[in-house]
């Protein structure tokens, strides 16, 4: 059998975790592929992370460089299993103690929406956009994360494609909404065996909108926490509640000496301190604390219920002391119902962290195949960026005096310098991108201190070969602000 030759290796810690995907790829433009994609992803740069940019070279001009068309070509042609190379992470991830999921952890369906122009490419059109709070052409995916106390991480992704895009419309055989595919994705979580105490999510997967993903959890006989409108309207008798709002109104709060059907609840943040809730069980049409859904309202304030911190919750987990012997759901009190949708909060986070740290929405790419390619390999920069930092604290590089920010020269005043991956230049420069807070869990904002303490173990001399010769351009040193009260 012929010995599979070297590829070559990706900078400091990166190729240990580059290395275990290796069997993944059948070809070592594949491996390498995967190397230069991920370190191009965890760099720190100035403009969006597009081809060019990963690629390290002139943005337009330098489209047709070397590097950008191998990048190009691995992304786009290159025969490689995306959802092979997911699998592989999951792995990683679940033979990690720190980060392997467990059964107190979540599973949160969402979607997230970015701008993208033209119809050329794959899944655009003009669509509700959560990133801009509103209509916007763009493309939008459907995703499946997890998460407990201390870590989360991306599961499962999968574009949505509008039936405006498909030729039979809405009664296209391809056509899926965005809570069926949720349910897809649901599915491949349970068959990767991972486990969570509820599958979690907001209004737009709730009842309120279809009954899709809620009856195919209860035919699964899964654990679910999902959110209702607040005003979302459902038949009743006239004497009683009609809303979610009107349901939480009848639990007849006075006081704190006084709260009628609630009960406080202290909720304990990541960063240590507590905040005090109330949640009570409410009836509402066939929900209610003795029934087979119970409808949860959790607020700051009883008495006013203000709108940006009370949740009106469905969940198909039976109250302690309404435990029936036939159902194989655990019980959950009202804590730990709030407990478990608090945690759906992380997603936002882990959002802001793919999105402007790692370039989720940055690729210039048109296929499907490309697309979802890109977001895989986004998800494993990602889980990267956690394994690095559960396992190695990034060390914290001591500046003798206040380091001067680098002066940018415009192509009239010089060329950019030509450096090689792992050279000594580099390695000063990403150094100074150390963040204060290298392990709260935040793994977007820490992706320069990771590469900081990536540099810092790689080689000291240049990799040889002009296929690994990169244009360098001095990065801005600005970070965004440590997140440390996540809710």
């Amino acid at each position: 059998m012929t010995a599979r030759r070297a590829c070559p290796p990706a900078v400091g810690p990166l190729e240990g975790y580059a290395a275990r995907f290796d069997e993944v790829f059948g070809s070592l433009a594949q491996r390498r592929g995967f190397r230069e994609y991920l370190t191009g992803l965890l760099l720190p740069r100035e403009r969006n992370k597009t081809l060019t940019a990963l690629a390290g070279a002139e943005p337009v001009v330098g489209a047709g460089a070397p590097a950008v068309q191998r990048l190009q070509f691995f992304v786009s042609e290159s025969a490689w299993d995306a959802e092979a190379v997911n699998a592989r992470r999951l792995e990683l991830l679940a033979a990690d103690a720190a980060t392997a999921p467990h059964g107190q952890g979540v599973l949160v369906v969402d979607d997230s929406g970015d701008r993208k122009d033209g119809r050329a490419t794959a899944h655009v059109a003009r669509q509700y956009l959560g990133s801009v709070g509103k209509t916007d052409n763009g493309i939008v995916t459907v995703s499946t994360l997890w998460a407990d106390e201390r870590v989360y991480y991306p599961l499962h992704v999968a574009p949505y494609t509008p039936a405006g895009r498909l030729p039979g419309g809405g009664q296209d055989p391809a056509f899926a909404t965005k809570p069926q595919i949720a349910v897809d994705l649901v599915a491949k979580a349970v068959a990767a065996g991972v486990g969570f105490a509820a599958v979690v999510g907001d209004c737009c997967y709730g009842p309120s909108e279809t009954l899709t993903l809620v009856a195919a959890l209860e035919a699964a006989g899964l654990p679910y926490v999902l959110a209702l409108r607040p005003r979302m309207k459902t038949w009743a008798p006239a004497n009683d509640a009609h809303s979610p709002v009107e349901a939480a109104q009848a639990l007849s709060w006075r006081s704190r000496r006084r709260p009628g059907g609630w009960q406080q609840v202290t909720r304990r943040l990541r960063d240590g301190h507590t905040e005090t809730w109330w949640a009570g069980d409410a009836r509402l049409a066939g929900w209610g604390p003795d029934r087979a859904v119970r409808l949860v309202v959790a607020t700051t304030d009883p008495a006013t219920l203000p709108e940006h911190s009370t949740w009106y919750l469905v969940t198909n987990r039976p109250r302690p002391d309404h435990q029936s012997p036939q159902s194989a759901l655990p019980a959950a009190d009202l804590a730990e119902v709030v407990r478990c949708y608090g945690l759906r909060n992380w997603v936002e986070q882990g959002y802001k962290q793919v999105k402007h740290e790692l370039g989720w929405a940055d690729f210039q790419v048109r296929s499907t195949t490309a697309i979802r390619r890109h977001y895989i390999l986004v998800c494993c920069a990602f889980s990267f960026c956690w394994q690095a930092v559960i396992t190695d604290r990034p060390p914290t590089v001591a500046h003798p005096h206040q380091p001067r920010r680098p002066t940018r020269q415009s192509p009239r005043e010089g060329a950019h310098p030509t450096v090689h991956i792992g050279q000594t230049e580099t390695d000063a420069t990403l150094a100074d991108h150390t963040t204060t807070h290298p392990r709260l869990a935040n793994p977007g904002h820490t992706a320069a201190t990771l590469l900081a303490s990536l540099v810092q173990r790689a080689p000291t001399t240049p990799t040889p070969g002009p296929a690994h010769r990169r244009r360098y351009r001095p990065p801005d040193t600005r970070l965004p602000p440590a997140l440390t009260n996540h809710r």
